[in-house]
């Protein structure tokens, strides 16, 4: 049984992964520059943004497990592809959940003309699109890039964006639901309405329910001080919660699974970190290895490969990830081989 406490997990997936590095302190932006709209053309990077270095803006939308270990494996990787600080200049700017602060920051960015500009997260990227269309964009854990309008054609993306995206199957996390809590009738849907991320899985979802017959009752939220509220509303009437990959669900999690705990239901989740901050179960990818890919196609773009050559890449490498200790608070038994085979957390 592979076996991990949450403190100390930075790797879930694969054994061979680069340690986290460290990143400058965020800040929100000041002063920014008039927004522009959405990129239509594509552009290279200056061979020296000061001197012979570039400058890469690097922004993330809030705090939460999984946004973390992208930036950090993503600079550690960045330095062990030969593009430590002699060579890159990355300003790191977290938005704490403000999304004028990360408007700000993205028109920041334009205006201080970086090289590239990496966006973690989906509203990230939109608003970074937004702010600086002729600046070269790389994305990070945008679940469903076309549903975002980043690209029309993931293989061959046209214009200055590309990027890294954490879609996951959602039927292998419902086949999961069937195999650990059979017999469920109804799921409680609780997501952010606003995340064109978090819509656009729950759409899937849906689909995959209706195709078993199997109910579901939505609760949605706009901030992370309506998540407890709105699991809450949903007790009662649902044997399971699903929640996608959403960034501002994700930053309650505690509160939420506090809430499923008291009703003993499992919190299927879309992120691994979701389960490590207290949900039940989910079939995730690696975020650590989504930051190294996102750093191995900066490093394409800072060499000169044209952005329309890099196609958005998705981790085909899943995982079954379990809480135990979530599991004996809801009283549910884990079978023996998946907990031989299923990264473990407690």
């Amino acid at each position: 049984m592979k076996k991990f406490f949450a403190a100390a997990i930075a790797v879930l997936m694969t054994a061979s992964l680069a340690a986290c590095g460290s990143t400058p302190s965020s800040s929100a932006a000041e002063n920014p520059a008039p927004a522009s709209s959405a990129a239509s053309t594509e552009s290279a990077p200056s061979d020296a943004g000061s001197g012979n270095t570039y400058r890469i803006g690097l922004a993330q939308i809030m705090e939460h497990t999984s946004l973390n270990q992208i930036r950090d494996s993503f600079t550690a990787e960045m330095e062990a592809l030969g593009y430590g600080p002699d060579k890159v200049e990355i300003d790191y700017q977290n938005a704490q959940s403000d999304q004028s602060n990360l408007n700000s920051i993205c028109q920041k960015f334009a205006g201080d003309g970086k090289d590239l500009i990496v966006a973690i997260a989906t509203p990230t990227a939109i608003s970074a699109a937004a702010a600086a269309p002729d600046i070269p964009l790389v994305f990070s854990a945008v679940t469903d890039p076309v549903a975002a309008k980043l690209v029309e054609n993931p293989d061959a993306p046209e214009g200055n964006i590309t990027g890294t995206s954490d879609a996951i199957p959602v039927d292998q996390v419902f086949e999961l639901m069937n195999q650990l809590t059979p017999g469920v009738e109804t799921v409680g849907l609780v997501y952010n309405l606003g995340e064109v991320n978090s819509v656009a899985v729950i759409e899937q979802a849906k689909t995959y329910l209706d195709s078993k017959g199997i109910g579901y009752v939505e609760a949605t939220v706009t901030n992370t001080s309506e998540v407890q509220q709105a699991a809450q509303s949903l007790v009662g009437k649902c044997q399971a919660f699903y929640t996608p990959i959403d960034n501002t669900v994700a930053t309650a999690m505690p509160v939420y699974a506090e809430v499923a705990k008291q009703a003993g239901l499992p919190i299927y989740t879309g992120a691994d970190s979701m389960v490590i901050d207290g949900g039940f179960a989910t079939v995730g990818i690696d975020y650590t290895l989504l930051g190294k890919q996102t750093a191995a196609m900066v490093v394409k773009v800072l060499e000169g490969t044209p952005i329309s050559e890099i196609p958005v890449e998705t981790l085909s490498n899943f995982a079954t990830v379990v809480n135990t200790t979530t599991a004996e608070a809801i009283g549910v038994t884990l079978p023996g081989d998946l907990l031989s085979s299923a990264i473990v957390v407690e």
